[in-house]
């Protein structure tokens, strides 16, 4: 078990990528604190990992409010006893045009996607550095952050900045034993907001294949556990080589 007897917070844990981490994490040893807006989809993970003979307990919290992510952390901390890992995962999309977006389309959607994993740092690094015992932070981006987009302005602005987000934190943090990395997934299960995978969507990679949530998991539970001490401060691209393709190129797999 590479995290026995530490607890670890995911956020929008409910569904796709979030549930398969808090999975792979819950069955390393680690106690899950399954965040998510929507009760039943919490519940549901929770039981899962509970059912595979792990601990979990889910939580609903709007991400978009600082009081309820202040709310969640100490409730986690009370119930659970301690923080050890917060994988930042929670996001929305605007998928919206410069010209169509409204200022509280933007508002909200860089609230959800980059504020909020600011703000849980924040008050789970608070609660890490008073016990003394540092920890393990992950923030999630996407390969929408580093190429420009015809839709999803703001969805893509927040996934960029989380990576400079991921650098700064970990710079501020190093002090107190808390190493901050960063995963990027791309196109990996039902696109953000969506319920269903599209098995038509265009799919292009090194490896020919779709990405699926565990590549993501497996990818987290690398950087939260000891196998990963020596890396701070970076990304991880878990796209199957997409990124490393030329856009225009004769890739034709």
């Amino acid at each position: 078990m590479k995290l026995a007897n530490q607890v670890a917070i995911i956020t929008g844990a409910g569904r796709n990528i979030g549930a398969a981490i808090a999975k792979k994490l819950g069955s390393e040893g680690a106690a899950i604190a399954v965040i998510d807006l929507d009760k039943t989809r919490g519940d549901k993970v929770a039981a899962d990992i509970i059912a595979s003979g792990g601990k979990a307990k889910a939580y609903v919290c709007d991400v978009s409010k600082e009081q309820d992510i202040i709310d969640t952390v100490k409730g986690v901390t009370a119930d659970l006893g301690r923080i050890d890992i917060l994988v930042n995962n929670a996001a929305i999309s605007d998928n919206k045009h410069i010209l169509d977006i409204t200022k509280e389309q933007w508002d909200l959607t860089i609230a959800v996607t980059l504020t909020a994993p600011m703000l849980f740092g924040k008050y789970v690094a608070k609660e890490m550095i008073a016990a003394g015992h540092g920890g393990k932070m992950i923030n999630t981006s996407s390969t929408s952050g580093f190429y420009g987009r015809p839709r999803s302005i703001a969805y893509t602005s927040a996934k960029a900045a989380i990576v400079n987000l991921t650098r700064s934190m970990a710079m501020q943090l190093a002090t107190h034993n808390i190493r901050v990395n960063c995963v990027v997934p791309n196109k990996i299960g039902p696109p953000v907001g969506k319920e269903e995978f599209n098995p038509n969507r265009n799919v292009l990679n090194l490896r020919q294949r779709e990405g699926v949530p565990d590549d993501i998991a497996k990818a987290v539970l690398f950087l939260v556990s000891d196998d990963s001490d020596f890396i701070d401060g970076t990304h991880l691209m878990v796209d199957g080589g997409c990124s490393t393709l030329m856009p225009g190129g004769d890739f034709k797999g």
